[in-house]
This record gives C-alpha cells, sequence and structure tokens, in this order.
C-alpha cells in the first residue's frame, strides 16, 4: 500500500464566487471543527477512473482548510484485479459466479494489505469500493471509525456477491452510496446518501475558449467543420460503447458527415479495459469518422475538456452507472449530454431540459440527430445544465457532506 503524494493545488478560497457565500461558509465553519481529526482514504488506484479523480482534487481541497487527510492506494497482482473485477460486475448484477479459489485470492490479498496500514494513525478510515473492502475483517478497527464508499450502482446485486460483503459490512461505523437505492439490503450500519462531485476549477473543467479547444482537437486530424459527438469513459461493457458505435452508425443515415470519438483511460485496476477497447475497434470495422482514443494516445485532462467542450453532443450512454461525472463535467461546459436512463444519470439530468435520457440504441441515435440539428436549443439545453452542476455537483459540496459525516462519527466517540 503506497501513500499517494499529491502535486495538484486546489484551494477553497478559489471557489469564491463559483459556489454560493452558504457554502464556502460553512464548509470553513466545519473545517475549524475537525482540524485535529486525521482522515485516511484507501482505494485501488490513483489514477483512472472516477474515485482516483475525486480523490486527485479532494486531498488538496482539504489540506487548503488545514485538515489532516492522507490517501493510501493498495497494492496487489493482477490475478487480484481479475477477481475484484468480477466482484465490480457481481455486484452491478452480473449473475456470474465467484469460486472458493477467487474469494480466497480476495481474502488473502486484502490481509496482506494491512501490514501498511497503521489504523493507530488515523481517526476515521474512508474505504472506497469493493478491492479494500475486506481490510477491517483482518485488522479491526482499532479505535478508528470506518467508512466504506460504495461508487457503483449496487440497486440490483448479485446476492451471492452481496451476500459475501455483508458478512463484514456491519463492522463498519457507517457507509456512503451515491443514492438510496442502492443502499444493500440487510445492511444495519449508519448510511449516508453522498453523491459524487467535480473539481470546476482544474485542468479538465476550467473554461476553456472553443477556439483553443478547436485547435486541440485538430491535433487528433478529426475535421471540426463537421458535427462531433462524444462519449468519455473507461472501456468498459456497462458503457455500452458498441451500443454507441450502434447509434452513431444510425445517426449518421440523417447527419451523414456526423463523427464519433471515443475517449477512455486505461486504469491500472481495470483488466478489461484492453479487451473492450480491441472488441470496439472491431466492431468499428475501419470507419474513418469513429476516433478511439485514450490517455496511451496523449489525451488527458486538457484534451477531454476540449473534447467536452467543442463537441455538438457528449454521450454517456451507459447500462449500470453509479454515477457518471462526465455528464457533470460536460454539463459544466454548457455540453448537452445524452445519457443512459440509468444509475446516477437521471440525478444529473433532467429529460428534454439540460439534455435526454434514453433507454435504446434508437433513442440515443434520435437525440443526437435532434441536438446537432437543433443547435440554439441544444445550447440552452446546455447553459440550463451548467446551473445544475453549480448548484449540486461541485467539489466543496462533496467535501462538505463527507465533514458532516466525520462529524457526526467523531462526535460519538
Amino acid at each position: 500500500m503506497n501513500r499517494v503524494i499529491v502535486k495538484e493545488s486546489v484551494k477553497i478560497d478559489d471557489y469564491k464566487g463559483v459556489i454560493d457565500d452558504s457554502l464556502f461558509f460553512e464548509l470553513k465553519n466545519l473545517a475549524e471543527k475537525l482540524q485535529n481529526v486525521r482522515v485516511c482514504h484507501v482505494n485501488a488506484t490513483s489514477y483512472g477512473g472516477g474515485v482516483a479523480e475525486i480523490l486527485t482534487k479532494e486531498i488538496p481541497l482539504a489540506k487548503s482548510l488545514d485538515l489532516d487527510f492522507s490517501w493510501k492506494v493498495i497494492q496487489a497482482k493482477p490475478e487480484f484485479f481479475d477477481v475484484t473485477k468480477k466482484i465490480h460486475n457481481g455486484l452491478q448484477g452480473d449473475p456470474l459466479t465467484i469460486s472458493n479459489e477467487e474469494w480466497q485470492i480476495f481474502s488473502s490479498c486484502n490481509l496482506g494489505m494491512t501490514n501498511h496500514l497503521s489504523v493507530k494513525d488515523y481517526d476515521v478510515v474512508f474505504i472506497h469500493d469493493p478491492q479494500p473492502a475486506e481490510i477491517i475483517n483482518c485488522i479491526g478497527k482499532n479505535g478508528a471509525k470506518w467508512v466504506w464508499r460504495c461508487h457503483i450502482d449496487t440497486s440490483e446485486p448479485n446476492q451471492e456477491v452481496a451476500d459475501y460483503f455483508l458478512k463484514f459490512l456491519h463492522m463498519y461505523d457507517a457507509s456512503i452510496f451515491t443514492m438510496q437505492d442502492y443502499v444493500f439490503k440487510g445492511l444495519d450500519s449508519q448510511v449516508f446518501i453522498i453523491p459524487p462531485a467535480i473539481d470546476a476549477l482544474s485542468e479538465k473543467n476550467r473554461y476553456m475558449s472553443r477556439d483553443e479547444a478547436q485547435g486541440i482537437i485538430e491535433g487528433f486530424r478529426i475535421d471540426t467543420s463537421r458535427p462531433l459527438a462524444t462519449q468519455v469513459s473507461r472501456f468498459d461493457p456497462w458503457k455500452d460503447p458498441i451500443g454507441v458505435v450502434e447509434a452513431y452508425k444510425i445517426a449518421r443515415e440523417k447527419v451523414p458527415d456526423l463523427q464519433l470519438v471515443m475517449i477512455g483511460s486505461m486504469a491500472s485496476d481495470d483488466p478489461e479495459g484492453q479487451q473492450i477497447f480491441d472488441e470496439v475497434k472491431k466492431h468499428a470495422n475501419g470507419d474513418k469518422n469513429i476516433f478511439l482514443l485514450s490517455n496511451q494516445d496523449g489525451v488527458n485532462d486538457r484534451e477531454v475538456n476540449a473534447f467536452q467542450t467543442y463537441s455538438d453532443v457528449i454521450i454517456q450512454k451507459s447500462t449500470k452507472e453509479g454515477f457518471g461525472l462526465t455528464v457533470s463535467e460536460a454539463l459544466w461546459k454548457e455540453t448537452p449530454v445524452i445519457g443512459g436512463n440509468v444509475g446516477g444519470i437521471p440525478t444529473q439530468i433532467e429529460d428534454g431540459k439540460d439534455g435526454f435520457l434514453v433507454n435504446s440504441v434508437e433513442e440515443c441515435a434520435e437525440k443526437m440527430i435532434f441536438l446537432v440539428q437543433n443547435k440554439g436549443l441544444a445550447h440552452e439545453m446546455g447553459k440550463r445544465g451548467r446551473e445544475v452542476v453549480r448548484q449540486n455537483f461541485l467539489l466543496p459540496r462533496l467535501l462538505r457532506d463527507e465533514l458532516r459525516v466525520i462529524e457526526k462519527l467523531t462526535k460519538s466517540s
């Protein structure tokens, strides 16, 4: 388990004028009360995926409030992450079977991680998602308050997989889910509902002019004079990348000059990524108007910002989605979003107001055509979406909500 040294500079004072004053001063007040509370966040990877992205920004924001926050990332062999990917899929409802041998790999790796986590150094420990969740069963609480933070859609889990976790989730002092629908049936610890958030001031989400975005996109040999639809997400079956390609093919019948960009990051805890990328590439069948890009092609935060800013429409056609940070990212840039009508996406999109919610490939294609052909209305939808994000899905609100949890748990010590 490695301690992550975050080099980002995220300061609460920079959010003055971005967030409401009431949130700003509540955050300051909570931070003053919790100056002496030592907090550690533990997750599976320091890059790729929403959890790492949030912590990369949240840790320095907390430190700017003089809070004692740290971040550790687990280390394990590839076979562990093969198993935890199956667990992840099972918790999202895949009717798979996890063998006793695979559960043993999971448990033994969690046990091994305890050698690198001295709980007595912390007052509150946040464990993110399934990968390190059994550490508490191996190490005990040792006087700290433990919180399990679930970021995935567990509304209809594979019950055998959920039952395994329920054996030790009761040991936690609290659990945090993105939505009430995700709370495990039979979970008897305190539960808090806290949706994720984006950092509005980061390289990915800062204001970027259309001219700057155009120049960046043209560097990938994309014709910026033609309509552009983009999906930004992991190459993951739950993001339905094949369905996105199918929707694009249908939409091109009405918008023949449409282009599709699919951007994904290859994360260290996701062994499926390359396999899904290869499947999507095969399905694209050499279409020169489909561009498959990743961090391995030099697409990082600045480039994602450019695509989300310049695209006519952003797609997040997930079939399961814990939240979908890319929805808020795009809306913050006043770009309308077509999202799968699942999980946390409807909490960000009001259908027909700041984007569209879809239930099929055909609906996705229909809304792509509509937004490309109605640019004025699309712009108005994007503007409404930005205000929704400002009010509900920016990083200071997330930190405020977590500080409320910490205050409640430490008060009861």
